[in-house]
């Protein structure tokens, strides 16, 4: 969420159990909780604005803290929130995920086993509230591994050299008009654009009430000596199909002019429209460089540019993927390509999962359930959740040793199947 979207103060061997165990969060312990996560991040509070909506938007019910001592002189030392979500997966459905934020372990209290135990009541809460899937964005990948989760999707950022680079644009594209707008004014338009985007592509996230004032929070301390946040929205035939919000951070040279435009969010409804937002921020005036940043993979900009070493491109994980009912989850997404398989699940942190389980689906449905049958392939739950989206292949995941193959041709016939022919991607921040 905003700056600590699935955040966390890692622990490594556990040396001493922690005393107490964590418990659901008091309204009213709200500023101390938070104080708390502030302060494993740098201890630099954000704007009053930010933290009027942070306050908002915490679901105390399914938020947990560790606290130390009594009366007066309690101290929270572990934080870890779970946002109720629906994330769409392969086929369109959208699933109930819990979005796990705002984890954070006091540096005092590491390797006391607080973050084993906020995951392992996180969990067991998750699966009480029936939702097949917990999802979180992690600032240091090689903490939740142990917990199950697996890197599911990716995302694209890229430096282009607009001074240098062409960008071709597809038929349609000068029919689309462009205007400036404050981003409070046109929030509604640009939110109905999302919302229509949300079951395309696996990994999005329908919005919830009150987050659409995320993408609006613009305090000058985050701005890094550019604009105030700008918008522009797309129209075809008097519809909106369209919109980007960027900052500019002017520089001058000797040579001239060469100010950065940063963008923040661009969504379009069909490729004209996507392809009209991008050539007009490569034409912003007095600028000479794009920078983008947590882009989908296979954007469509990447095969329109005259020059793509000119434009720095570069990936980096995102979303990290849970099953919490191995059963459920597979179920609920389709296959796009036929799939029998008997998957032999190991699963230490929520045994409920361990054992082998027979999916058999395609692109109209699927089944998961408990079997007796022998194993075609043996896997984690971590791979699992890094290939639910189709994003990850399972062979990949095989031929680095991840995927144990036991009947001969499983591993291609899964990995065909779990696919998706549009790349999974999460936009909205948690």
């Amino acid at each position: 969420m905003g700056r600590f979207t699935g955040d966390e103060g890692g622990e490594g061997a556990t040396t001493a159990a922690t005393a107490v165990e964590p418990r659901v969060l008091r309204r009213e312990e709200w500023d101390r909780w938070y104080g708390t996560l502030i302060r494993a991040f740098g201890g630099i509070p954000g704007p009053d604005e930010e933290l009027a909506l942070f306050r908002e938007l915490t679901q105390v019910d399914r938020s947990i803290g560790v606290w130390e001592g009594d009366g007066p002189s309690e101290e929270c030392v572990g934080t870890a929130g779970a946002f109720a979500f629906r994330m769409t997966v392969p086929g369109g459905a959208q699933v109930p995920a819990a979005g796990v934020t705002m984890v954070s372990v006091a540096a005092t209290h590491r390797r006391r086993g607080v973050l084993t135990s906020m995951m392992r009541r996180q969990l067991d809460d998750v699966r009480s509230w029936g939702e097949p899937l917990a999802v979180l964005t992690a600032s240091e990948p090689a903490i939740y591994g142990r917990f199950g989760y697996g890197a599911a999707t990716f995302e694209l950022g890229a430096e282009i050299d607009t001074s240098r680079v062409r960008l071709s644009v597809p038929p349609g594209t000068d029919d689309v008009r462009l205007r400036y707008a404050a981003p409070a004014d046109v929030v509604d338009a640009c939110e109905a654009v999302y919302a229509r985007l949300v079951p395309g592509r696996p990994g999005m996230l329908a919005r919830r009430p009150g987050w659409e004032r995320l993408g609006l929070l613009d305090p000058e301390s985050g701005r890094d000596g550019a604009s105030p946040l700008q918008c522009v929205v797309a129209r075809r035939g008097g519809e909106v199909t369209g919109f980007a919000r960027f900052r500019v951070r002017p520089a001058w040279g000797p040579e001239g002019p060469k100010g950065t435009v940063v963008l923040d969010t661009l969504a379009g409804l069909d490729p004209a429209t996507e392809a009209a937002l991008w050539r007009f921020l490569y034409d912003v005036d007095l600028t000479s460089t794009l920078a983008v940043r947590g882009r989908p993979v296979d954007e469509a900009w990447q095969y329109q540019v005259s020059d793509v070493r000119r434009c720095r491109p570069t990936l980096r994980d995102a979303l990290y993927v849970r099953l919490v009912d191995v059963g459920a989850a597979l179920a609920a997404r389709t296959y796009r390509a036929p799939v029998d398989v008997v998957f032999e699940v190991e699963d230490a942190f929520c045994p409920w999962n361990e054992g082998r389980w027979r999916l058999s689906g395609d692109v109209k449905g699927a089944s998961c359930e408990r079997t007796t049958d022998a194993a075609d392939l043996a896997l984690t739950v971590r791979e699992l959740g890094a290939a639910y989206l189709g994003g990850v292949s399972l062979g990949a995941l095989g031929a680095a040793g991840r995927v144990r193959e036991v009947r001969a041709g499983a591993l291609a016939e899964a990995s065909a199947g779990f696919g998706s022919d549009v790349p999974p991607w999460l936009p909205h921040g948690f």
